[in-house]
């Protein structure tokens, strides 16, 4: 038997991979790689598949220095900058996307955090669309503290999004601003706070494949099941404007590994599909079994419909996982 199809067989039957053991698995031949990580989705995950929107809900003049992100005021990138959007026009997506058939659908703010009148006029969004819709809410908000997260928690929300966004060895590389235990601590005031948490973070921002396989491990330590895997956008105007995208073959090995290191966990493709010709198809058969869908923040992505039709196409069943 194969070393991947050995260690394969170890994970259905309860056992936690070494980072020597994802390492070996990241370097072996792909198909079998991602062949036998598709078995592991299968045997945890059956055919659910979990499917979410976001709406940029406040953009631009960040604070803090990712060197990613368009909306950061470090960078020139001309996007629109404007403060929380109004009540009605959120509702308006919300209810959009309920119709169409999303399950989760979350606020994002730029910002290091919001004030707590911001907090404020988030609950109110959020139970106006709890009132009008059957949709699950998700807020992405910044470095909050718990309290906050207890009063998104009482109106209505059910899920934090804050991602990690790469190993603690690499973090410093990537964002000045604040601090990798920053993120593992607003993580954990939210856990502690009742919500469940989603948490993943970006490929090809010049990390190493020892770096991508930290991350991974870090979400397993502090018990993340809803992980996005971002593939890196080069947007103009931001440090990493001229790197070079990742191919489709290195995200179906990242995702494949991932399913490995976390074979119970919603993997979700999210920013970056829109630059894969096959809007992620061949990683869903890979060991990914989620996704963001439509717009991202200040990019395009796939839109509903297409992706709808791709998840028929592939047999999975939308079904709301972990939480």
């Amino acid at each position: 038997m194969s070393f991947v199809l050995d260690i394969k067989e170890k994970v259905i039957n309860g056992y936690n991979i070494t980072k020597e053991e994802a390492l070996k698995l990241y370097n072996s031949p792909l198909d079998e790689l991602t062949e036998s990580a598709n078995e592991i989705r299968k045997y945890f995950c059956g055919n659910k598949f979990d499917i979410c929107t976001i709406i940029n809900a406040k953009s631009g003049k960040c604070s803090e220095d990712c060197k990613y992100c368009a909306q950061s005021a470090f960078y020139n990138t001309n996007i629109d900058e404007y403060p929380i959007l109004e009540k009605e026009k959120i509702l308006k997506d919300a209810k959009n996307n309920d119709e169409n058939g999303i399950l989760r659908y979350s606020l994002v703010t730029s910002g290091r955090c919001l004030t707590d009148s911001e907090i404020e006029n988030v609950c109110d969004i959020v139970r106006e669309i709890k009132n009008n819709t059957n949709i699950q809410v998700c807020v992405s908000l910044g470095l909050l503290k718990e309290e906050q997260f207890k009063k998104l928690k009482e109106a209505g929300v059910t899920r934090i999004h804050n991602n990690i966004e790469t190993s603690r060895q690499y973090f410093n590389s990537v964002c000045t601003t604040h601090t990798f235990d920053d993120k593992l601590e607003t993580i954990k005031a939210a856990q502690r706070a009742g919500l469940t948490v989603c948490s993943g973070g970006i490929m090809g921002i010049g990390e190493s494949i020892s770096d991508r396989i930290d991350m991974a491990f870090t979400l397993r330590d502090i018990g993340i099941n809803s992980v996005p895997i971002n593939m890196l956008n080069p947007i103009p105007g931001t440090p990493y404007e001229n790197l070079k995208p990742l191919t489709i073959n290195d995200m179906k090995r990242i995702v494949a590994v991932y399913r490995f290191i976390l074979p119970k966990a919603s993997i979700r493709l999210a920013g970056g599909r829109g630059l894969m010709e096959d809007s992620g198809k061949e990683c869903f058969t890979s060991g990914a079994n989620a996704a963001i869908s439509g717009n991202m923040l200040t990019t395009s992505g796939i839109t509903i419909e297409t992706d709808l039709k791709l998840l028929e196409e592939l047999g999975y069943k939308k079904e709301l996982c972990n939480g």
